[in-house]
C-alpha cells in the first residue's frame, strides 16, 4: 500500500539548462554564483529526485561562463562566476583534477581540493563546523560535523543521502557514486546560509506556543500530580505554555514475556484514567501536551493500539506476535502513524517527542530511522495543524532542520556544559539548524548549584526554545522554588522575560522564515572583518535587534559578578538590562551579578514586549498581548515591524508598525495593516527609553535610566502617537557612574578603606583620574576589571 498523498514529496525543480555541462560521468550544475553542484556517477545517470538533504534545484540563471576544453586524453572543464572559479579535468574526482577558488581580496582568499584537508586549529584557516546528533552524556564540549562555511570562504558538502520517490519513500544511491555542493560564499555567511535554505527549503514556522516556557520532567507524574505542579506555577506567577511528560504516561511495567517498558503506546489509566480530559485541562490552561515515544520495540499484545496494527498488517491477534517496528517498510510507517499516533492526537496530543536511541542504519542502505521518524511525523503534523508541523527530536543530518524542534539530549549539570551550549546553538546555524532545544539545566549527574541553575535558565531564555528539563532523580527537579530564594527570584523573572519576548520571537521567525535566516546567529555573521568577533563562540545575535553574551562561569567571590568576554562590532551599544551604553569596536569584559546578563542593542532599536511589566496578565500567555512595553534605544530613528498572525502555514496576518523619530521622542504606532480581527481591539501601549536625555528625573527607571512613559489605550485601525519628552541622548550621566561605581563597591568583598578612596576617584569627575587610580592602588584584579567597565562606558 502506498504512502498517503501528504506523505509524498513536492516536486524538486532542476536548474535551467545553460547552467549544466555532463560528461559521461559526471554532471555539473551551476545553482548560484557562489553555489555549484557536482556529480559523479559509475553508471552516467544522475539524480534530480529530491533526496533526505535538498529539496529543489529549480534556481534561477545567473551570471556564469561554462566552457569545456578537449585535451589528449580527456578534456578541461571551467566554470567561472563573478565570485568563483571552478577547475575539473573530467576524470574521477581527484586532488589533482578537482579544485576551486573563491574570488576574494587576496588576503583572505580561499582554495577548495577534491579529497584534501589543509585546515588549520585557527578559525579563519578550516571549516567553522555545523552540529551534532546528539549532546546525550556530554560533559562539556563534543566535536561538530561540518557547516556549509569555511574561514577561507570556500568548502563543499557532501549529499550521499537517500532519494525520495514520487511516492514519498526512499531509494538508495548508486553505490560509488558522489553528490556535491560547493559553497563559495566567502565571507558572506547568511548568503551562504540562504543559499542552503534554497537547497533544501526554509526553516519551518514553529507553532507560537512553542516560543514559550516548557515544563519537561523525567518523573512518575499522576494526573493530580501535574495539577498540582501547574496550580503552584501559577502561584509564582511562572507562565507555561507548554507541558512534557516523559515515558511513565505509558505503561512501563510489564510482563517479563513483554520486554522492556522503553516503549510504549497506551495511556497508565492508574496515573491518568481520563487522557482526554487531562489533555482538554492542559488546553484550557493554555498549554500544549506532548509525550515521549521511544518507538523502536514496536507495538505488543498489550498495547490498545495492538489489534489495530495487527489486523493491518497481516498478523492473526490472536498469536501475539508483537509488531515489529520496521523503518524501512512505508505500508508499516503507514500504519503507525493512523493506528497508533493519530487515535492519541484526537484524545489532545498535540505533538511528540520522538527519543530515537537505537542507531542510525535500516535494511535500506542510507535511510537513517531517525530522519524517517523525523520526517513522517512533522508532515503527519503539519497536516493536522494547518501547514505548521512540530516534533522534538535529535538532529540525523543536513536537511534536519525542516524538522523542528532539536532535542540536544542528556548533558551531565556542569558548568562545562552550560559552557558549550551557547556555542553549540549559535554554530549549529551554520548547517541551518535554528531550533535546538536543550535540557536547561542540564540532565542528569553534576552537582545542584543554584547560581548555575539561574545562569541555564538565562541562556533558555535567549535560546530558540526553553525547556527545563532534568532526570529522575528525586534531588534534580528544576522548579525555580527548589533553589535560594535569591535564584528563585531570579529564574522567575527570566521566565516571565521569555514571554514577554514572544511577540518579538514571532515576528523574527516569520521573517526569518522568508528571508531565509536562521534566528541564532554566531558573531562573525554580524561583524566579519573584525577578528574580534571570531573569538567570542558564546556570542550570538539574538533575531535581528538583540545581541546576547551569555554568563557561563561562576560569579568572582571578589565582586559577586561574573566576568563576560564580549565583542562589540562598531557604533554604540546600549545594555537593555543594565542601561549601560558602550562604544563599540572593541572586545569588553562585562561584569555583572547574577540578576543580569549582557543583552545589548543598537540606538534605533525598537523591540515590542508583551505585558506592561512581568506582573502583567498579558505575560501569562503567549497569545497576541492586549499591553505592549515598547523598548527603544535612543541615539537614532527605528522602527519594527510587529506581525501577528492566525497561526496556519499561508494564513492570515496583521502587521502593526512602530516607528521611532530620535529629534522628537516620538513612538509612532501606525494603523494595522492586515486582519485586525488577530489582535486585540484596545491595547495598552507605554514606552521604555533608553539612553534618554530629559529633566524629568522622577520617569526615570532607578535601575536602568530609561525613561518610561503613562500608558496609552491604542485601537489597531487608529494607531497612536506616543511623545516620549526625550530631547536628545546622552552616555550615563556622572551622577549615574557614581551611583554604579557606589553599587559595585556596595557589594564588593574587600577593604573599606580602599572602597573609600575608590569612590573618591570615581566622584572626581574625571575618568582618567579615576582609571589610572585603578593601577596605582592595590586593587584586587576582578574588582579593577568591574570598575574599568563602567568608568570606560559611554561618556561622563
Amino acid at each position: 500500500m502506498p504512502l498517503p498523498e501528504y506523505l509524498h514529496p513536492a516536486p524538486c525543480g532542476a536548474p535551467d539548462a545553460s547552467m549544466t555541462l555532463s560528461g559521461d560521468h559526471w554532471r555539473i550544475q551551476v545553482l548560484t554564483e557562489r553555489l555549484i553542484r557536482l556529480e559523479w556517477s559509475p553508471s552516467g545517470s544522475f539524480e534530480d529526485r529530491p533526496t533526505q538533504m535538498v529539496a529543489d534545484r529549480g534556481f534561477t540563471p545567473v551570471e556564469a561562463r561554462l566552457t569545456r576544453t578537449p585535451r589528449p586524453g580527456g578534456e578541461d572543464v571551467l566554470v567561472r562566476t563573478p565570485h568563483l572559479t571552478l577547475s575539473y579535468d573530467g576524470e574521477v574526482f581527484s586532488t589533482h583534477g578537482l579544485s576551486a577558488s573563491v574570488v576574494q581580496g587576496a588576503e583572505w582568499g580561499g582554495t577548495w581540493r577534491w579529497g584534501l584537508d589543509d585546515s588549520l586549529e585557527d578559525i579563519h584557516f578550516r571549516n567553522l563546523g555545523g552540529t551534532a546528533r546528539t549532546l546525550d552524556g556530554v560533559d562539556g564540549r563534543c566535536a561538530l560535523e561540518p557547516g556549509v562555511m569555511d574561514g577561507r570562504g570556500v568548502t563543499a558538502l557532501a549529499d550521499p543521502s537517500p532519494a525520495l520517490t514520487r511516492s514519498g519513500w526512499v531509494e538508495p544511491r548508486e553505490e560509488g557514486a558522489l553528490d556535491l555542493y560547493l559553497f563559495a560564499h566567502g565571507r558572506d555567511f547568511r548568503g551562504a546560509i540562504a543559499d542552503f535554505y534554497r537547497l533544501t527549503g526554509p526553516q519551518p514556522v514553529i507553532p507560537r506556543f512553542a516560543l514559550g516556557n516548557w515544563w519537561s520532567r523525567y518523573h512518575r507524574y499522576s494526573e493530580a500530580e501535574y495539577r498540582t505542579l501547574l496550580d503552584t506555577f501559577a502561584d509564582h506567577h511562572v507562565p507555561l505554555s507548554v507541558a512534557v511528560l516523559d515515558m511513565d504516561w505509558h505503561l512501563v511495567d510489564l510482563p517479563l514475556e513483554f520486554g522492556s517498558g522503553w516503549t510504549g503506546f497506551t495511556w497508565n489509566s492508574e496515573l491518568f484514567p481520563d487522557p482526554a480530559g487531562f489533555a482538554t485541562f492542559l488546553h484550557e490552561r493554555g498549554l500544549a501536551l506532548t509525550l515521549n515515544l521511544h518507538p523502536a520495540e514496536g507495538v505488543r499484545a498489550f498495547e490498545e493500539a495492538y489489534t489495530r496494527m495487527a489486523e493491518r498488517l497481516g498478523i492473526d491477534p490472536a498469536s501475539g506476535d508483537p509488531v515489529v517496528f520496521d523503518p524501512s517498510d512505508p505500508e508499516g510507517m503507514a500504519a503507525y502513524l493512523e493506528e497508533v499516533i493519530a487515535p492519541l492526537e484526537e484524545d489532545g496530543v498535540d505533538f511528540w517527542w520522538i527519543d530515537w536511541q537505537q542507531g542510525s542504519h535500516t535494511r535500506v542502505p542510507g535511510l537513517d530511522p531517525l530522519w524517517i521518524l523525523n520526517h513522517l511525523h512533522v508532515l503527519d503534523s503539519a497536516r493536522r495543524h494547518g501547514g505548521r508541523g512540530l516534533t522534538l527530536s535529535r538532529y540525523a543530518g543536513p536537511g534536519s532542520h525542516r524538522y523542528p524542534v532539536g532535542f540536544s539530549g542528556d548533558t551531565v549539570v556542569s558548568w562545562d556544559s552550560l559552557a558549550f551550549q551557547p556555542e553549540f546553538t549559535a554554530t549549529a546555524s551554520n548547517i541551518g539548524y535554528g531550533w535546538w532545544s536543550h535540557d536547561i539545566g542540564g540532565h542528569m549527574s553534576g552537582v545542584r548549584d543554584g547560581e548555575l541553575q539561574t545562569r541555564w535558565v538565562q541562556l533558555g531564555v535567549f535560546s530558540p526554545v526553553l525547556r527545563l528539563h532534568s532526570t529522575n532523580n528525586p534531588f534534580g527537579s528544576k522548579e525555580p522554588w527548589q533553589f535560594g530564594m535569591r535564584e528563585c527570584a531570579v529564574q522567575e523573572t527570566y521566565l516571565r522575560l521569555r514571554h514577554r519576548l514572544v511577540p518579538y520571537l514571532h515576528t523574527e521567525q516569520l521573517w526569518g522564515h522568508e528571508a531565509l535566516q536562521p534566528l541564532v546567529q554566531p558573531m562573525y555573521w554580524e561583524d566579519p572583518e573584525s577578528r574580534g568577533a571570531w573569538e567570542v563562540p558564546n556570542e550570538f545575535m539574538f533575531g535581528r535587534s538583540l545581541l546576547v553574551a551569555p554568563v557561563t562561569t561562576p560569579a568572582s567571590r571578589t565582586t559577586d559578578m561574573a566576568a563576560v568576554p564580549v565583542w562589540l562590532p562598531e557604533g554604540s551599544w546600549t545594555d537593555l538590562l543594565t542601561g549601560l551604553t558602550y562604544e563599540g569596536g572593541r572586545r569588553v569584559l562585562m561584569h555583572r551579578p547574577l540578576e543580569t546578563l549582557p543583552v545589548l542593542a543598537r540606538p534605533g532599536t525598537v523591540l515590542p514586549l508583551a505585558g506592561l511589566d512581568e506582573d502583567d496578565p498579558a505575560v501569562a500567555s503567549v497569545e497576541a498581548p492586549a499591553s505592549l512595553e515598547v523598548v527603544v534605544v535612543a541615539g537614532a530613528d527605528g522602527e519594527y515591524a510587529l506581525v501577528e498572525d492566525d497561526g496556519v502555514e499561508g494564513g492570515a496576518r496583521a502587521t502593526t508598525r512602530l516607528t521611532w523619530e530620535d529629534a522628537t521622542g516620538t513612538l509612532t504606532v501606525h494603523p494595522l495593516r492586515g486582519d485586525a480581527g488577530l489582535v486585540p481591539g484596545l491595547r495598552r501601549v507605554r514606552v521604555r527609553v533608553l539612553d534618554a536625555r530629559t529633566g524629568d528625573t522622577a520617569s526615570l527607571d532607578p535601575s536602568t535610566g530609561a525613561l518610561v512613559t503613562g500608558t496609552v489605550e491604542v485601537t489597531p485601525e487608529a494607531g497612536a502617537v506616543l511623545v516620549t519628552g526625550s530631547t536628545g541622548t546622552a552616555g550615563p550621566a556622572r551622577a549615574d557612574v557614581e551611583r554604579r561605581v557606589r553599587d559595585l563597591l556596595e557589594r564588593a568583598s574587600t577593604g573599606l578603606d580602599l572602597k573609600v578612596a575608590l569612590m573618591d576617584d570615581a566622584a572626581s569627575g574625571s575618568p582618567a583620574r579615576a582609571l589610572s587610580a585603578l593601577f596605582a592602588r592595590e586593587v584586587p584584579d576582578e574588582l579593577r576589571s568591574a570598575l574599568a567597565e563602567i568608568l570606560s562606558a559611554g561618556e561622563w
